[in-house]
């Protein structure tokens, strides 16, 4: 099985890093990460990932206009919003708009490989 490419996006460095580091999916290979969704457009369309990591709050461009800008591009990306925001509605509107999962921070590496897994495990249904 080839491994499916993973891109994260996130504003913070130590999160992005954390990302990294923390996800345990052998069907994912790291190809790249984004500190703002303008960069993240751009590094989509240089790499075409697989999955995305999506932070929702950032600068110049936030993640929910970003998941929009990805899905426009490619309709079956797999995005996992990670986010600081406990707010239900803005994970709600991400998945309108196309997201497909939602992981709250902080997160410990097992809920991060927990939730990356059920992203695939849905998307090969």
């Amino acid at each position: 099985m080839t491994a499916l490419k993973l891109m994260i996006v996130d504003d913070s460095n130590i999160m992005r890093r954390k990302i990294e580091r923390s996800h345990q999916c052998a069907r994912l290979q790291f190809i790249g990460a984004a500190g703002n969704g303008h960069q993240a457009v751009e590094l989509f369309r240089r790499t075409a990932p697989d999955v995305v990591t999506m932070d929702i709050t950032m600068p110049e461009m936030d993640g929910i206009e970003c998941v929009k800008a990805l899905v426009a591009l490619n309709p079956d990306v797999l995005i996992l919003i990670i986010s600081a925001l406990a707010d239900k509605a803005t994970a709600i509107e991400a998945m309108k708009q196309g997201a497909n999962g939602f992981l709250c921070k902080p997160f410990t590496d097992r809920q991060l490989t927990e939730a990356l897994d059920e992203l695939l495990r849905g998307a090969t249904q």
